[in-house]
């Protein structure tokens, strides 16, 4: 019976480089919405978007800095599980209060659930593996 060497190593360096495409992939998607929530919407307008659906205004604030802080932490890999975590709610809230009404579809008129699901189940899945080693967490 022969064994590879090789095996082990390359899944491991795939392993890393799914974590970090992934981490950075979702880092990069919270900055841009934070960006469009400010540059585009503005806080002012979106914490008026958010009492329109019937959430208080001031939550739109604690979402804007969900997603920068989030987003920073997750591109640079700090905290990657816990920040992963903790950003599945805000996520969760978009699919139930913004979304859901819309149907399930993203393309539907109001963007339907499916794309904030998604993401959510992205972020689960970002906690399980980790922020992989090239990371801030992967340094000690």
């Amino acid at each position: 019976m022969t064994t590879s060497t090789l095996a082990t190593p390359v899944a491991t360096d795939r392993t890393e480089l799914a974590a970090l495409i992934l981490r950075v992939t979702n880092g990069v998607f919270f900055l841009a919405h934070a960006w469009l929530k400010i540059a585009i919407f503005t806080p002012a307008g979106t914490a008026g978007f958010f009492e329109s659906i019937g959430l208080p205004g001031f939550l739109a604030y604690l979402v804007i800095a969900a997603e920068l802080f989030g987003g920073l932490t997750l591109i640079v890999g700090f905290k990657t599980r816990l920040v992963s975590l903790a950003l599945v709610p805000v996520l969760l809230g978009a699919v139930f209060s913004a979304h859901w009404s819309a149907g399930f579809f993203f393309s539907n008129a109001g963007g339907g659930w499916e794309y904030p699901a998604y993401w959510a189940v992205a972020l689960v899945v970002q906690a399980l593996i980790g922020s992989g080693l090239y990371a801030l967490d992967s340094r000690n």
